[in-house]
């Protein structure tokens, strides 16, 4: 089981692991409880707890209820037929390292559509308030928490009984096993991918969902959606938007291609996307701020720019793989590293990593953009409290993990760069200098 070797020492693992396991639920029904019911204050929310102790969170915690329940079934269902049914294009992701190629069918713009059309016009001709939504948002955080942890030990059982490829395997931890998952490439018969639904279809989706519940509610609390809430909303459905016109490109990155089927990944995008990702709108709602039209324009654009870049960084790279290094970037032919490496059955493969465009910068640039747009989505709260910011700090630290991870693991696959053996094959080659850049590198620059 080749995915799971351990980037970090074992004990730094291993404690990571279990503080993730124990600390995250109850952390997504703290959020909740700060931003609904505390004025996005952090102290007060610390204050209570202090007073009242492990009985104040059990006091706090919603219990699961049939209208959550109905509302979640009622979306994942949805979706669901949505993956299943909508008409795409044949997509072939990465040949894994047993040498298995998935297939998909790209119809996630589709279904994107699809979803903010019914749930917009169900709310516009008054079938259904999105509004409810927001007020039995604890609910439906508590009920997703216990319900994906179940759904997590079903892919645990799966990964055992009935794994869907030869991409699977136990490390013969029970930890690590359900924690970073059984299988690469589960799917439930031959055409429903669960990591596509569950990171795309339901955490994705749910991200442009909770931020259109989120102006709604305002609206309905004040009479008027604040320029903050709209720049705010704004910029996340652009982001969104950018996800699912890219969202092929996205089966071949990191999430998709080599993290496993488990709590880390499934669970995640189940819970923590909708929860955290959308907890600046979440602040909104009940703390208005007033920005002016010069602020929130200078806001919106900056923001728009930084998701355009990302969204460019991603699309040279993409066309770049697809003519296999013939094209142009930036109007010029590409520089490029040519990288051999073999696979888990012996086999010699050749890889081509670009070096020029955003990626002449660094090697993980297109980390930056996606900081600061999450920064520019999050300031139009402004800065009475931290609470719109964790999100901020929380990619800082997924990314800058996700990137020594990536690195480790080209470093253990990649032997050879440009025929030589080369310890650092992520690092670029320029007049026969090895280029050290990193993405913090490049952050100290920009901030």
């Amino acid at each position: 089981m080749a995915e799971t070797k351990l980037v970090h020492s074992p004990l730094l693992t291993y404690a990571s692991m279990l503080t993730l396991l124990s600390f995250t639920p109850p952390f997504v029904i703290l959020m909740w409880y700060t931003n609904v019911h505390a004025d996005g204050s952090i102290l007060k929310t610390f204050n209570y707890l202090r007073e009242n102790g492990l009985q104040g969170l059990i006091n706090i915690w919603p219990k699961p209820t049939a209208i959550a329940g109905k509302l979640i079934i009622c979306y994942a269902l949805f979706e669901a037929a949505l993956q299943l049914l909508l008409p795409g294009k044949r997509v072939e992701g990465p040949i894994s390292p047993t040498g298995h190629r998935p297939v998909y069918k790209a119809n996630g713009m589709q279904a994107y559509a699809v979803t903010l059309i019914t749930y917009i016009s169900l709310w516009w001709f008054g079938i259904f308030n999105p509004a409810i939504v927001y007020d039995h948002l604890g609910e439906i955080f508590s009920t997703l928490i216990f319900g994906s942890l179940i759904f997590c030990f079903f892919l645990y059982i799966k990964g055992h009984v009935a794994p869907s490829s030869t991409d699977s395997g136990s490390s013969g931890n029970i930890i690590v096993d359900f924690y970073w998952g059984m299988e690469l490439y589960p799917r439930i018969g031959k055409h429903f991918d669960i990591k596509v639904f569950t990171n795309c279809r339901f955490g994705m989706m749910s991200w442009a969902v909770l931020a259109v519940t989120y102006c709604v509610k305002q609206h309905e609390e004040y009479g008027r959606v604040s320029d903050s809430m709209l720049v705010n909303t704004i910029l996340m459905l652009v982001y969104v938007t950018k996800f699912f016109w890219w969202e092929a490109g996205y089966w071949n990155t990191m999430d998709i291609a080599h993290d496993r089927a488990g709590f880390y990944i499934c669970w995640g995008c189940l819970v923590w996307v909708p929860s955290i990702y959308t907890s600046p709108g979440m602040y909104l709602v009940k703390q208005p701020v007033n920005l002016g039209l010069q602020l929130a324009l200078y806001i919106l654009v900056a923001g728009l720019l930084c998701i355009y870049i990302n969204y460019d960084c991603d699309r040279q790279r993409q066309e770049f793989r697809r003519t296999n290094g013939k094209c142009t970037v930036w109007g010029k032919t590409p520089s490029k590293i040519v990288a051999t490496y073999t696979t888990t059955s012996g086999e010699k493969k050749t890889s081509l990593l670009l070096t020029s465009g955003w990626w002449g910068l660094a090697r993980h640039f297109h980390y930056v953009p996606e900081i600061l747009a999450a920064f520019f989505w999050s300031v139009p709260a402004l800065f009475n409290h931290f609470i719109p910011y964790f999100y901020v700090v929380f990619l800082i630290i997924l990314l800058f993990d996700r990137a020594k991870r990536d690195d480790d693991r080209c470093k253990a696959k990649i032997a050879k760069v440009d025929g030589r053996v080369d310890q650092t094959p992520l690092f670029y080659k320029k007049e026969k200098q090895v280029d050290d850049w990193k993405v913090w590198q490049v952050l100290e620059i920009v901030l």
